[in-house]
């Protein structure tokens, strides 16, 4: 007798369960996309016990009669598709028709339907791939589907299923994903009688994700930028939040193709170039795109659970989504706005006696501190003078000269051979505390900038516009510094000499293994040569990531801008520090540093009136 056996079908279907099937939120994804594909307006889906006890799916689509009753639970069986030229333009989320069987395959289904125009419904039961018949049902048109005992009979599938609040957390994330796709739809979430989610088809977008998202709804209404395009037949509409509510994982970035909900290593490489520069190492933007294109250009029927796409054009999607967001990034003011703690009511005010005291000693506290820490006579301070106005904010027309923008600052710090003229006592609107920060006042307010990081800004943009036009200026050392190299360093030296080129470094031997740097950017003359040429080697040589020409040559020009910048605890003159305020005018995104770190931090009139109670 052969080995080879044909198994039967309902061992089939609880096989292909496996991949379909993975725990109690892909019963709720795969239901309540059967609901949007029947053209349902309102869906409701009610849980007991994290899913593990009852999944009941309930909505107001187009219904079943009987005979379609008692095939929608077949394998393969589907009313989207009829052949195979559909496969190339699948409008629909659902298609394969493997869902449903799995289902009844591992629980215990009775799923009760009524077509629009029958007034009779009627229902079915299944038990783990064990059909009863259909029997006659009263209930209001649409569709209700109960799943109960999700794997009741595969004790070895229901030992992996985790605790109520976490599959309950698996299955929350799938409803946020349909209904952020649906935002036109009513849909209710209810868990153990308890309504989690209430949502009307009458929201705006904005109201829907505020609603669903984690982070506070302020924050979420204040922080979204909404960038689009419509260019070669590629709709995008994206919703991106500022740096200030960016996230440590990407589980804040929802993609949405054609209202189905998707992961996709290009468009994940878009979004993460879009911010490059914008964000700080490890951190993640929160992103809500939703792409629209035609049907043939992309193939769904690559992955089971249909999460995964394959697009017949990615480049071209990849450039559209980093192009668009890139552009609104960068046209948008992006400076961060002061997080302060929330003013506490005095003791005669809300009569609060412990808190009150502890109000009290912290406002004595600073007290004593402003008296120590007076500033230095040297350093002139603010003066109130509210019909004056801010100096050194907006330049005049033919005021900068072209040497002393950008990069040319640090020459301008190294010698002030031309300094520009100290400006008076009275028109002083900026002070410099710590000789790190300086802090300006503003119609609105004031702002504290961190010296260092605008300053790299301002060098970093200044490098990418040179280098873009030319090789960097350089000139030759009077005496040439030289360092040991390696075999391998000599390599990696030799491999980018042309990038070297670019940055106007010229090294040539100096032995049987030692190099020297004859001539060094102009640009970069605060830097350390041979530090910046071994670090230089460093970055050249880093092997945890995969960087290309471009991002290569990015990596060293921020390399470059950090050690040009002006350091934490240099202390600058008035001259210097207007400068640096001008050049900030002019730069094109000065909120942020190349690393993502913030250069600015803006204080409002109305933050301050609020921590002294003035409102």
């Amino acid at each position: 007798m052969g080995q080879i056996l044909v198994l039967d079908q309902n061992m089939i279907n609880m096989i292909a369960a496996g991949e379909v099937i993975e725990r109690p939120a892909s019963v709720v994804k795969e239901l309540m996309e059967n609901s949007i594909d029947s053209g349902a307006t309102k869906i409701t889906a009610s849980i007991e016990d994290g899913g593990r006890k009852l999944i009941s799916i309930t909505d107001n689509g187009c219904g079943m009669d009987g005979d379609d009753l008692a095939s929608a639970f077949e394998p393969h069986t589907t009313s989207k598709i009829k052949t195979s030229s559909d496969l190339q333009g699948i409008s629909t989320l659902g298609f394969r028709g493997e869902a449903l069987a799995s289902i009844a395959s591992i629980s215990q289904v009775k799923c009760t339907s009524r077509p629009k125009s029958q007034t009779g419904a009627n229902c079915i039961e299944i038990d783990c791939g064990d059909k009863k018949d259909i029997i006659p049902a009263s209930t209001d048109y649409g569709t209700t589907t109960q799943v109960r005992d999700i794997f009741y009979k595969l004790p070895a599938r229901r030992k992996f299923l985790r605790t109520a609040n976490t599959e309950m957390g698996h299955i929350a994330e799938q409803f946020k994903r349909i209904a952020l796709a649906n935002d036109s739809l009513d849909l209710t979430l209810i868990h153990n009688g308890r309504e989690l989610y209430r949502l009307s088809d009458k929201e705006y977008l904005h109201q829907r994700i505020a609603e669903l998202s984690p982070i506070p709804s302020s924050g979420i209404s204040e922080n979204l930028i909404e960038a689009e395009s419509n260019e070669k037949s590629l709709h995008i509409l994206a919703l991106i939040g500022k740096p200030s509510i960016s996230r440590t994982s990407k589980k804040f970035q929802y993609v949405f193709l054609n209202s189905r909900f998707i992961r996709d290593k290009f468009i994940s490489h878009a979004i993460k170039e879009a911010y490059r520069g914008l964000l700080e190492p490890n951190r993640f933007p929160v992103v809500f795109l939703f792409i629209q294109m035609p049907y043939e250009d992309y193939d769904v029927n690559v992955h089971p659970t249909k999460s995964e796409v394959r697009f017949y054009n990615s480049n071209l999607v990849h450039s559209q989504i980093l192009g668009c967001l890139r552009e609104k990034l960068l046209g948008t003011d992006l400076q961060s706005h002061a997080v302060l703690p929330t003013a506490t009511a005095s003791p005669g005010m809300q009569g609060i006696g412990a808190s009150g005291n502890r109000s009290e000693a912290i406002s004595d506290a600073m007290s004593e501190f402003f008296k120590k820490h007076r500033p230095a006579q040297t350093q002139q301070q603010f003066s109130y003078k509210p019909k004056q106005q801010i100096v050194a904010l907006r330049p005049c027309a033919g005021q900068i000269p072209e040497s002393h923008t950008g990069a040319a600052m640090v020459s301008a710090f190294a010698q002030t051979s031309q300094p520009v003229p100290e400006i008076r006592l009275e028109q002083r609107k900026f002070i410099q505390i710590h000789d790190s920060f300086i802090v300006v006042q503003t119609d609105e307010g004031f702002v504290i900038i961190d010296q260092h990081a605008l300053h790299e800004r301002i060098i970093y943009e200044d490098l990418c516009k040179r280098i873009r036009k030319s090789k960097l200026e350089s000139q030759k050392l009077l005496i040439p510094e030289s360092f040991d190299v390696t075999p391998s360093d000599a390599d990696l030296l030799n491999t980018n000499a042309e990038l070297l080129e670019k940055l106007g470094i010229e090294l040539v031997p100096f032995g049987p293994r030692a190099m020297a740097i004859q001539a060094f950017p102009t640009l970069l003359t605060k830097a350390d040569p041979l530090d910046f040429v071994q670090d230089l080697i460093d970055v050249l040589g880093r092997k945890d990531i995969n960087l290309d020409s471009e991002r290569l040559l990015d990596e060293v020009l921020n390399m470059a801008a950090c050690k040009a910048a002006i350091k934490a605890g240099k202390k600058l003159t008035d001259s210097e520090i207007e400068q640096l305020l001008r050049d900030k005018v002019n730069a094109e995104s000065a909120s942020r540093c190349p690393h993502g770190r913030p250069t600015t931090i803006k204080f409002s009139i109305s933050d301050l009136e609020k921590q002294f109670k003035r409102t």
